[in-house]
């Protein structure tokens, strides 16, 4: 995960590397890419293949009538229950000039439902139906380029601000969080990437049936109440994240580069000129479109016996109307880069340094050797980079690969990240990393290297299916992603496969300098008395 990570909206971590990151799946979800999902493995061994016989003997999967697919887990370490909803639609999924709008639901998602979250819904239903037409009207004046007129417009908008105030008086506020939380949910969260979108937490077994109504009924009929308050706190919440901040505006550029076609250049919470202007009958027709339950997994791991939970699931999920059949991703395909390309802003900030190399999808036969660059690249203070940059040269004061940027759904890149020590620049920066870069594609990795990969592999992948959560949000992904929560397992096959050749092989196929992008944070070159001069009148200093 690149040290940035946490000042960018939602962003997800690698899933291999790290013990408990996000992205793959049995199910139908791979219905999209049929003809191109992984080939099939050979078993695993040993205790990979002891781990999937328990939890093949507690797994239970199922795809509903209206097409949500359900995995349960039995776990009875402790009497609680964690579940994991991923919904296969992010902010790539955004359609044209509404950018952030998967972002958007996520946080309506808490606002209740028809039944949760309002004092009288009939009555609600009508002033949100009144508001969003004098919205429409305020919005569509205030976008006019040619002949707005400002009294109107203030009219219009006293007009919306009005029907606001009419709507908000049937709002319980956080009714629906407050319901969950009295009655133990723990962790109570969600999260949106330009993938896909994600909602979680835990609870005692004893409110199952709770959660089970909960969450089926948010999915089936959200209601967009405070829309406008909410996407209020999402602008907030970009200004925070990347309008003040010299790495979020960094990385802000540096996709918008790196991506000319593909909706991985957007920023996952949006543009500000397109949130602005965002409505709740588009957030309506997004939900429409993809909160379909064959676009979602359900996963539940905890005390119960998936005999008995089973039909209580089918229950509330079933009830779900049927949506129609899982809809088209994205079909945009980035354009093969023909040459460098690069962002330099000036800041009087912290300097930084920010490279990519594009790279296949999760799909690619050579995922796995992209894990294992990662690995020798930034796996701990033995690892290459460290060694290197922070260790020997003394010239940065943090530095990581990674892999999977800025999703792994479609075509994402492998990427650097680098923070220059005092008195060091970007510049050296680049140079030594290409320097590790050619060693890589130059001679094989050692012995040590590509064996201590492969086993912390292995040693993160049991270790972290030791807590439900995260058990939970692996069989989720992972059914979603690849259509059985089993390559869970099966793929560290492909891991053991990985060779040195394969190393060198991917190295030199990718990390070149027609296919890479990189930005930098430099400081502003210091003003001259010359160039601080004011203009004398004709021109003349």
């Amino acid at each position: 995960m690149p040290p940035f990570s946490p000042l960018l909206p939602h962003r997800r971590q690698r899933r291999l590397a790290l013990a408990l990151a996000p992205l793959l799946v049995i199910g139908i979800a791979s219905a999209q890419f049929p003809s191109a999902a992984p080939q099939p493995t050979a078993a695993p061994q040993g205790d990979v293949a002891r781990a999937l016989a328990g939890f093949q003997a507690r797994t239970t999967v199922k795809v509903l009538p209206n097409g949500l697919t359900l995995v349960l887990c039995e776990r009875k370490d402790a009497p609680v229950f964690s579940y994991f909803t991923i919904v296969d639609a992010g902010d790539a999924n955004d359609p044209g000039q509404e950018s952030g709008l998967a972002h958007m639901f996520e946080h309506l998602a808490f606002k209740g439902t028809e039944d949760i979250g309002t004092k009288n819904y009939p009555a609600e239903k009508v002033a949100l139906a009144k508001l969003e037409t004098a919205y429409a009207a305020y919005d569509a004046e205030d976008l006019k380029r040619v002949g707005q007129d400002p009294a109107k417009l203030k009219q219009l908008h006293d007009a919306y601000e009005a029907a606001e105030r009419d709507a908000n008086q049937y709002v319980i506020p956080n009714e629906f969080t407050e319901i969950a939380e009295a009655n133990g949910a723990n962790g109570l969260n969600a999260e949106t990437s330009l993938d896909d979108t994600r909602y979680f937490w835990s609870m005692p077994e004893n409110r199952l049936e709770l959660w089970a109504y909960l969450e089926s009924d948010r999915i089936a009929h959200p209601v967009p109440r405070q829309f406008y308050r909410e996407r209020s706190v999402v602008e907030e919440e970009r200004r925070m994240r990347v309008d003040t901040s010299p790495t979020g505006r960094l990385v802000e550029q540096f996709l918008a580069t790196a991506y000319v076609a593909h909706p991985y250049g957007r920023p996952n919470v949006g543009w500000a000129s397109e949130l602005d202007h965002i409505t709740a009958t588009e957030a309506t027709a997004f939900h429409a479109r993809y909160y379909v339950p064959s676009n979602i997994v359900v996963a539940v791991v905890g005390d119960f016996s998936n005999g008995n939970a089973m039909p209580l699931m089918e229950k509330y999920f079933g009830a779900i109307p049927d949506g129609g059949p899982k809809p088209q991703g994205v079909i945009t395909v980035e354009p093969p880069q023909t040459g460098e390309r690069t962002v330099s802003l000036q800041d009087p900030s912290q300097p930084m340094y920010l490279e990519g190399y594009h790279r296949p999808d999760y799909r690619d036969p050579d995922d796995a050797v992209y894990d294992a660059i990662q690995d020798i690249f930034s796996n701990g203070r033995t690892s290459r980079l460290y060694r290197s940059l922070v260790r020997d040269e003394r010239i940065s004061a943090e530095v990581e690969g990674f892999t999977g940027f800025p999703g792994e759904k479609y075509a994402g890149l492998f990427g650097f990240f680098a923070v220059p020590a005092p008195g060091h620049t970007s510049a050296e920066l680049r140079t030594a990393i290409h320097k590790e870069i050619d060693k890589l594609r130059t001679a094989d990795v050692s012995d040590a290297e590509l064996a201590m990969f492969k086993t912390r592999t292995r040693a993160d992948l049991l270790r972290g299916l030791g807590e439900n959560q995260g058990l939970a949000e692996q069989l989720a992904v992972y059914q979603l992603r690849y259509g059985s929560w089993q390559e869970l397992f099966l793929q560290l096959a492909r891991v053991d496969k990985v060779s040195k050749a394969d190393i060198r092989r991917v190295a030199n196929k990718v990390f070149t300098s027609a296919n890479r992008t990189y930005a930098q944070i430099d400081p502003p070159a210091p003003q001259t008395a010359a160039s601080a001069a004011p203009m004398q009148a004709g021109g003349a200093r």
